[in-house]
């Protein structure tokens, strides 16, 4: 598939959209330079984000770079990208195609559509008000997927179906809808709203362990439709937003939503908070954090097996992450990185490093600096 440069008439949004999206786009663009957002999202959302693109024969590569990216990143499964790099992209790419549902559905969401949603919940008492407000809203603005709202006296359940369900599982509009109403949810009462189980209408994708930082630990997938359960009693939460903070809210969005509100109950959660505060510096072992967390170390390796996750996994991960954002955003030397991290030689951090992403440091920073 060719790559053409995008055409005068879809670039007529990014001169003309509304001021709430003008305003949201140089809010976040201020907001990622006073600070880096600890935390990283897989290039699988990336590649997915980018469907409608290419569908469309637009130029993917120059969406990409100019929000500092490399293509030759999605040629590397296992690469992250910050979560200021992916809200901008976001951002270009509703734009560039006035459709702030990436193409995943027979109508547009224009562009501005989310911001005016947000300002259309801000008149409800609670919780449960404004989700049926919300969902209505997206019943009217989409055609192939809808969704509901369930109660019952202990759960409250969001339900997303699909108009017409074709061979081919339409993952990221369902990953993208949840993302929206629950990253609004959240926002609203001004919490993480804590998800009891979450169930999937199509089989699980290879990035799955994604959603339990999303989500929660109780997946299942191949279900009739997706499905986020929590507590009842949040439906009735006030809303404790206001005209002043949703301004706010926009100005960092997505990224707010895609950081703020992952799942932040679970041991793994309290592990990796933990360990972030040793970060950049050594990490303690297993034994002595179990300690200090008070409980054994089979109790804690338990545990954290139960939720899908080791210690030496989440370690990684933070380490990962820490790289990331070291070889992305600074014009510091691979062996300082790499002693700065725990490594004691640059050899371990390049084979790890190289495990983590598929690529070595070096390879990563021309990628992502390129």
């Amino acid at each position: 598939m060719a790559n053409i440069s995008v055409p005068k008439t879809l670039k007529m949004p990014l001169r003309n959209c509304n001021t709430d999206l003008r305003e949201l786009s140089r809010g976040a663009q201020a907001a990622a330079a006073r600070s880096a957002e600890p935390g990283t999202i897989s290039i699988c959302f990336v590649a997915a984000a980018l469907q409608s693109v290419r569908a469309r024969d637009l130029n993917a590569d120059e969406l990409l770079a100019n929000v500092g990216l490399s293509s030759s990143l999605l040629q590397t499964p296992q690469a992250r990208v910050s979560a200021r790099h992916y809200g901008a992209l976001w951002r270009s790419i509703a734009l560039a195609l006035d459709d702030e549902f990436f193409g995943q559905d027979s109508r547009r969401m224009k562009a501005g559509s989310f911001a005016m949603l947000c300002h259309s919940v801000l008149g409800c008492k609670t919780l449960g008000q404004a989700l049926d407000r919300s969902l209505r809203f997206y019943a009217l603005i989409l055609d192939d997927i809808s969704g509901s709202a369930e109660r019952d006296a202990r759960e409250a359940r969001i339900v997303l179906r699909e108009r017409d369900r074709g061979t081919n599982p339409r993952i990221f509009a369902h990953e993208l809808l949840l993302l929206l109403l629950y990253g609004v949810s959240c926002w609203l009462v001004g919490r993480r709203i804590p998800i009891l189980r979450t169930e999937f209408n199509y089989p699980e994708p290879a990035h799955s362990a994604e959603y339990r930082l999303m989500y929660c630990a109780d997946l299942s997938f191949n279900r009739p439709n997706t499905v986020i359960a929590f507590e009842a009693s949040y439906l009735d939460l006030p809303v404790v937003q206001n005209e002043r903070s949703v301004k706010e809210f926009l100005r960092t969005a997505p990224e707010s939503i895609l950081l703020k509100y992952k799942n932040g109950s679970s041991l793994s959660a309290r592990v990796r908070r933990r360990l972030r505060q040793f970060l950049p510096g050594a990490i303690p072992d297993f034994d002595t954090l179990a300690d200090e967390l008070n409980m054994t170390p089979a109790t804690m390796r338990r545990r954290l097996h139960e939720e899908g996750e080791s210690y030496q996994t989440i370690k990684d991960q933070l380490r990962r992450d820490q790289a990331i954002g070291y070889l992305s955003h600074t014009s510091r030397s691979v062996m300082d990185i790499a002693l700065e991290l725990g490594f004691s030689e640059r050899s371990a951090f390049h084979r790890a490093f190289r495990k983590w992403t598929g690529a070595s440091p070096g390879e990563f920073r021309r990628t992502v600096q390129t």
